[in-house]
């Protein structure tokens, strides 16, 4: 059978046709995908963003010659509890305690002269200082005043604060939760005094 040149032209004009378009339609549908991922990457209001950038310059200013965590991912919050604590504290590293004075520190000064007589008032003033709201854990009154949980945990730390409203300010407790362990699992010995630095 003799081959025909023509239909070997058209055959191959045809395929690298079908080629062309497949690798626009590839291209155009990684575009569509990396412009969704961006979206949903925004929409969030960029709260856990911002808050391992705060806590990336924290941790660089306690320990200046390794990097922070913007890479690792928290893990994800579990639900409030009322349950009573469960675990021990873990010991916190000389890297931990020197960000949980830096967290304390703040948080102290910007709640100076307040009274947060609900536990939503804390939270709000808390998500002000950039602190995303899935991190913030609600625990039982004491006193009759609300108190918080602060998950500042980042990939393999262990740090987390206690927030106490006091009447006109907040007590700050740091202690170190176990990784796989919600924050308002921990058992913590009552404080009667605000800690000293």
């Amino acid at each position: 059978m003799r081959s025909n040149p023509f239909t070997k032209s058209l055959l191959a004009a045809t395929l690298g046709g079908v080629v062309l378009l497949t690798g626009l339609g590839a291209q155009s549908a990684a575009a569509h995908q990396a412009s969704t991922v961006n979206t949903a990457a925004t929409s969030d209001g960029g709260a856990e963003a911002r808050f391992l950038e705060m806590q990336d310059l924290i941790s660089q200013s306690c320990q200046p010659d390794v990097s922070g965590g913007l890479d690792a991912v928290a893990a994800e919050p579990t639900p409030d509890s009322t349950m009573p604590v469960l675990v021990d504290p873990v010991a916190l590293t000389s890297t931990e305690e020197c960000a949980a004075q830096r967290h304390q520190l703040r948080i102290i000064k910007a709640f100076s002269g307040t009274d947060t007589a609900s536990y939503e008032a804390l939270r709000t003033k808390l998500t002000g200082l950039n602190y995303p709201a899935a991190r913030i854990h609600r625990m039982p009154d004491f006193a009759g005043e609300p108190v918080a949980r602060l998950d500042l945990r980042v990939g393999a730390e262990h740090l987390a604060l206690q927030v106490t409203d006091i009447g006109s300010g907040v007590m700050v407790e740091a202690f170190g939760a176990p990784e796989g362990v919600s924050v308002t699992e921990v058992r913590l010995e009552p404080l009667l005094d605000s800690p000293m630095f």
